[in-house]
């Protein structure tokens, strides 16, 4: 049994709820057991999971948040380079799911976060148990 490390960027509570109640649900599906951990916002999801994964306590994480896009170059920053974040840890071996959003508006996010519709929180926690199951395929 896997332990998985979900790590959300608490910013909009509603679609954060969403997202980690489609993650769970997939955890559990797949009989592993998780723990929730809070960080303000997308950019420290990456350093977070980097200091989880030093304590050795976790074999796979998933990271959830949501970027909507605003009136400045903010977004773009943000997006990117969270994303370029979770990619390097994943390149160093760690096993991880990425579901931060990146999206236009509000509707866009709901549509992705419900577990309902396309459950984005629940993909990314089936591609962490994915990248853990070719981890130790390939002898990590």
């Amino acid at each position: 049994m896997a332990h998985v490390l979900i790590v959300e960027a608490r910013f909009y509570d509603h679609l954060n709820d969403m997202l980690i109640a489609g993650a769970r649900a997939a955890i559990e599906a797949a009989g592993h057991s998780h723990e929730t951990v809070t960080v303000p916002g997308a950019l420290e999801v990456p350093g977070a999971i980097a200091l989880a994964a030093e304590a050795g306590r976790y074999d796979a994480f998933v990271a959830l948040g949501v970027i909507i896009r605003g009136e400045t170059y903010h977004f773009e920053v943000v997006a990117n380079e969270s994303a370029r974040g979770l990619m390097d840890l994943s390149l160093a071996g760690i096993a991880i799911g990425n579901g931060i959003l990146t999206v236009e508006d509000e509707a866009q996010a709901l549509a992705r976060a419900r577990p309902s519709e396309k459950n984005k929180g629940g993909e990314a926690a089936v591609a962490a148990l994915a990248m853990l199951a070719l981890h130790e395929r390939f002898g990590e």
